[in-house]
């Protein structure tokens, strides 16, 4: 008989939000603590375009401790917040008041925090705000300089491969790169990751649980794969995403909108987040939706299995939102690019396979640079009962799906057909992400020397599926063609 993992924590029920930050109009208490001594603030407008912009605010408290505080200021030119990060925001004409979160009221002497918003403008002027006090106390420590728009992220251009993709893959694994973060947050697994590079820089989403099994993000960001065991996550639940069950990430910049979005599985919908900038991680909104509900589709056909692993590609008219129900189906749902993210319907399966465990769960689509081609990755649980990646090509999102390495003789990525320097450490290959050619929502990546950042696992952990204790590693392909 052999020995099946069953991913029963993605059908956990959402649990309630915890956000920490709130839209404009929201309004909270703040305790009237003076900032005696003082306070100085740094306000930057990190992006700016018709009508709209984004600022973060640098408070230091130069005064005695504060146990809780609320940031006031005027603006000059009519701007409105309309959504904000880091603390509870309220506007009553010109006046915007910021009430602590519950993570950051604390400040001694000294001490620093930064919040931000989004915030609309007339497209005349823009001017940086006057009077900030902080507890009522004026922020004299320091000028507040002339706001200064940061370029919007132009998506990298596509290379021209020389190559194709090969018929059989062979890899080269590293160790392990990333591990759980030692803090409060108790996680003992990291899995599921995203990435994109942007300005030389790493940006990741990942998947977190803790010791009693529960699910959440992370997002990740480091100049190099060998400084990633280093990076400093900051957590959904420090975000206005906020807490309860939202895993599974993909990350992608949308050019037509200049935002980020990050999209997630919750167990009932399909949910997403947006990021004017992706260098700021408390700068993710709270969650909306793709949906009103699960389509009708996919609950007539999904039986035992959860509906998992959201994946977002877009080609020059439509963007197209792929997702697995652990049942043998891969279904595609889409909308115009001009109205996403809404209208996100005519839900279809677009693939599936009698065997359940060969077409399983932890979906990637992406475009084939040079090429008239799509690349999609399944997960599949092996006979043995590892986990494993197989493979299908389409010359269209919307076409069908051709076995280009999808049997456990030849796999796309498995125990088989990958190696390591020393012992491996893992015999699991599991949800991933392919390091792309860009960032943007075309998803391209060469077919030249791929590389694949997966989660594994210690080989001799038999814990329940919720307590495995994954880690990430980045496999790099050794048979390209290019």
């Amino acid at each position: 008989m052999h020995l099946f993992h069953f991913p029963s924590q993605r059908l956990a029920a959402v649990a309630a939000v915890a956000a920490v930050g709130c839209a404009a109009g929201a309004f909270g208490a703040a305790s009237s603590s003076a900032a005696a001594g003082g306070c100085s603030v740094s306000y930057t407008v990190s992006s700016q375009w018709a009508g709209g912009f984004s600022a973060s605010v640098a408070i230091t408290n130069l005064g005695s401790p504060l146990a809780s505080w609320s940031l006031a200021w005027d603006f000059a030119a009519g701007q409105q917040v309309t959504q904000g990060w880091g603390g509870t925001y309220s506007q009553t004409g010109t006046t915007v008041t910021v009430a602590n979160a519950s993570w950051n009221g604390s400040l001694g002497t000294g001490g620093s925090t930064t919040i931000g918003f989004n915030g609309s403008w007339n497209n005349a002027a823009n001017p940086a705000p006057t009077d900030f006090a902080l507890n009522g106390v004026p922020c004299n420590g320091s000028s507040t300089p002339t706001p200064t728009p940061t370029p919007t992220p132009t998506p990298t251009p596509t290379p021209t491969p020389t190559g194709s993709l090969p018929s059989s893959f062979k890899w080269s694994s590293s160790g392990v790169l990333i591990s759980p973060h030692s803090d409060s947050h108790d996680i003992i697994a990291v899995k599921d990751p995203s990435v994109v590079n942007y300005n030389g820089e790493w940006y990741m989403a990942a998947s977190t649980v803790n010791s009693s099994g529960s699910y959440g993000m992370e997002f990740l960001s480091f100049p190099s794969w060998s400084q990633a065991s280093s990076a400093t996550p900051v957590y959904a639940d420090q975000t206005s995403i906020g807490g309860g069950y939202k895993t599974a990430p993909m990350l992608f910049y949308f050019a037509p909108q200049k935002l980020w979005y990050v999209t997630y599985q919750m167990g009932s919908n399909i949910g997403y987040s947006t990021n004017p900038d992706i260098t700021n991680p408390y700068g993710w909104s709270a969650t909306k939706t793709f949906y009103s509900g699960m389509p009708a589709i996919i609950s007539q056909n999904i039986g035992s299995g959860y509906w998992v692993d959201s994946w977002l590609i877009c080609d020059s008219a439509n963007c197209y939102l792929f997702s697995m129900d652990d049942n043998g189906h891969l279904y595609r749902s889409q909308t115009s690019v001009s109205n996403f993210p809404n209208g996100m319907g005519n839900t279809v399966i677009a693939a599936s396979n009698s065997n359940p465990y060969a077409f399983f769960e932890a979906d990637n689509v992406y475009k084939v640079a040079g090429q008239n081609q799509y690349l999609l990755i399944v997960e599949a649980i092996a006979s043995t009962g590892h986990r494993m990646f197989t493979a299908y090509t389409s010359n269209a999102l919307n076409g069908s799906w051709t076995p280009l390495a999808n049997t456990e003789s030849n796999p796309f990525m498995a125990a088989s057909n990958v190696s390591f320097s020393g012992s491996a450490w893992t015999q699991d290959f599991s949800s991933g992400e392919m390091i792309r050619a860009g960032y943007d929502q075309t998803l391209t990546i060469s077919p030249c020397k791929i590389q694949y950042l997966y989660q594994g696992h210690d080989p001799s952990a038999n814990q329940s599926y919720n307590l495995l204790p994954w880690r990430l590693g980045l496999a790099t392909q050794t048979n390209s063609t290019c």
